[in-house]
């Protein structure tokens, strides 16, 4: 039986999901050894999982200037900032064994400006809470401070589409009640 509490909304059974999201989910377990809890809870709507699925590989799984450590940190320094519990406990994990450093996560988790970080990162990070906080905000002053540390254009919109994506996870998570797995707190350390 799944445990509801994570979600305010009615959370399916990992076997009672779509063939295509069942295998897929069920591949998480098998790699990771549990489910994560916001598989199960957008899972509610198929349709809108799979769209969440596929922006997510989008950004976070192709080829970019991005390290897949950096990309967690934009998750997680954003997702800081806007107090979304799920997505820094999860995606702080998820940074821990990307980046293979305990205290780098945990530094970016509670406040990035702390961490040991190079220019180009803290600039990356400044920009991707810039965006995810006051977005009204951003404007050509900011990509030309990306590009003075080394990025180009198309780095400078991989941080925005991992901004961007994630304030919707964010935001989800906030709505749904999500909350992180235990699993989570163990990762990496």
């Amino acid at each position: 039986m799944v445990d509801e509490a994570f979600s305010r909304f009615p959370v399916p059974e990992v076997l009672d999901l779509p063939d295509d999201l069942r295998v897929r989910v069920l591949a998480v377990q098998d790699k990771t050894g549990f489910v994560p809890n916001v598989f199960l809870a957008m899972a509610h709507r198929p349709a809108e999982l799979r769209a969440f699925l596929a922006y997510h590989d989008a950004v976070m799984e192709q080829d970019s200037a991005l390290t897949k450590a950096e990309r967690e940190m934009i998750v997680v320094a954003t997702s800081a900032a806007v107090d979304c519990t799920y997505c820094v406990v999860a995606h702080g994990a998820i940074l821990r064994v990307r980046a293979r450093d305990a205290v780098l996560s945990d530094l970016v988790m509670t406040n990035y400006r702390s961490a040991d970080l190079t220019e180009r990162q803290r600039a990356m990070l400044d920009y991707a809470v810039r965006l995810s906080t006051t977005p009204d905000q951003v404007g050509p002053a900011d990509h030309e401070r990306l590009r003075a540390v080394g990025f180009d254009d198309e780095a400078v919109w991989d941080i925005s589409a991992v901004t961007a994506f994630f304030a919707l996870s964010n935001r989800m998570a906030h709505a749904l009640g999500l909350r992180p797995n235990r699993e989570f707190h163990a990762m990496g350390r």
